[in-house]
């Protein structure tokens, strides 16, 4: 039976998370001020050139997406992930970006993948000089 009391975070974990909390702190609150004012701001696919428009096009897999993808009221959300196949802890991320881009589908948006994120893990980083970095925010 689960006990009811929750687990102490090791004290190494818990200052490590703390400093890295308080050294992203101004930086996270500026991203988060950039995000609230961009939603305020709304859809503005109609500001993009054609050419920008044709490749976000040409990438729909699904024929009801580019018609959604038209519309300048319904989001668009870019799912960037560390997904590769030689990580075992990234392997859980490949149905990512088929389940977003479903749960868009069925708000009337659409969602499109783009890679690019670097898979550094810290179990092969592990003792390795650097090996802090894969534990730090990119910020």
């Amino acid at each position: 039976m689960p006990s009811s009391t929750p687990a102490t975070l090791n004290p190494t974990v818990a200052e490590v998370t703390q400093r890295i909390r308080d050294r992203s702190r101004q930086r996270r609150a500026l991203y988060e001020a950039h995000m609230a004012a961009q939603h305020k701001q709304g859809v503005h696919r109609g500001e993009l050139s054609c050419g920008n428009l044709a490749h976000g096009f040409a990438g729909c897999d699904v024929p009801t997406d580019k018609g959604r993808l038209k519309l300048t009221n319904s989001a668009n959300l870019g799912i960037v992930s560390s997904y590769n196949d030689m990580l075992s802890a990234h392997r859980p991320f490949e149905d990512y970006p088929a389940a977003i881009k479903e749960a868009a589908r069925g708000m009337g948006s659409t969602a499109q993948f783009a890679g690019g994120v670097p898979a550094m893990c810290d179990g092969v980083t592990q003792g390795q000089p650097g090996m802090e970095l894969s534990l730090s925010p990119a910020m």
